[in-house]
């Protein structure tokens, strides 16, 4: 019997599937590894960190869920680093979104699974509770505090892409300055059809992240004077920290302008607004919210 011959059309036909396959492959690979990727963010509506020329970039969401991460982290006493561990986690696992759904039972910011201990349902999809669990099992992990920071959330959360955290750590420790209050004056929103005044509901998203390291004193609207929040912190790091909390919510709550001793920002629709300061030393563990 004569030797069978591959015709050219069939090695083409071949090569061709064998690419489809390959590429397929990598296809699936990004959508498991990348999934959690942050969405393209419209310039509109966004909060930013800037720090030294570099710049990190979130939507309303993602920024109200950071400095609920950020928050925790001071009530806890935990250096920013460990909001760095954090943040970096959350990108991966969720896109720093409280997402409802995941691989298997995941859930939440962390994507944690009830299964596995993390708690129930309700606690997991809780963002305080979630970030509280979070630091919980991370200062458990030797030498958190100077390991490498992919390393350290892999050893928190077993995923199967150990080294899918790594692409997130640069921005993670950026907006983690910026958050903690590390670099002072370094967060802006921009702030487009706020919702109304709403000082309290800003006090009940900001206290059981900030615990009591944050004292608030309320002063409602009175004639043309608008309602404002006192908000005294323990440190200044934390001070910085809550002014970057309440501009992250400046849009759900109505903020107009925060105040730090004597540095001032005032909610812009269209632009990052920058922090001025004045001149003459002030109380800088004091925040004045302005809605």
């Amino acid at each position: 019997m004569a030797a069978t011959k591959f015709r050219p059309v069939g090695i083409i036909v071949l090569v061709i599937l064998l690419v489809a396959m390959v590429g397929g492959a990598v296809v699936i690979y990004r959508m498991l590894t990348e999934q959690a990727a942050p969405p393209i963010i419209p310039p509109a509506v966004r909060c930013q960190a800037s720090i030294d020329g570099q710049t990190a970039v979130l939507t309303l969401e993602q920024s109200r869920n950071a400095s609920i991460i950020a928050g925790v982290a001071a009530q806890r006493g935990l250096v920013p680093r460990a909001v760095s561990i954090a943040l970096t986690t959350a990108f991966q696992e969720s896109g720093i979104r409280n997402l409802n759904y995941g691989d298997r039972d995941s859930l939440g910011l962390f994507q944690q699974r009830p299964s596995q201990g993390w708690g129930t349902p309700e606690q997991v999809m809780d963002p305080y509770y979630s970030s509280g669990k979070f630091y919980e099992e991370m200062v458990k992990v030797d030498g958190w505090q100077s390991a490498d920071i992919g390393d350290v959330a892999q050893e928190v959360q077993r995923s199967g892409f150990p080294d899918a955290y790594d692409k997130h750590v640069t921005t993670a420790r950026m907006l983690a300055s910026s958050l903690s209050g590390q670099t002072p004056a370094s967060w802006s929103c921009i702030v487009r059809d706020p919702a109304q005044a709403n000082p309290g509901r800003l006090v009940e998203v900001l206290t059981p992240a900030y615990g009591s390291t944050v004292k608030t004193q309320l002063t409602p609207a009175s004639g043309s004077t608008a309602a404002s929040l006192r908000l005294s912190a323990s440190t200044v790091e934390v001070a910085w920290s809550a002014a970057a909390f309440a501009q992250s919510w400046a849009t759900e709550v109505g903020v107009t302008s925060v105040k730090v001793g004597g540095a001032s920002w005032t909610a812009s629709s269209d632009s990052l607004s920058s922090w001025v300061f004045a001149a003459g030393a002030s109380d800088e563990t004091t925040v004045v919210v302005v809605f």
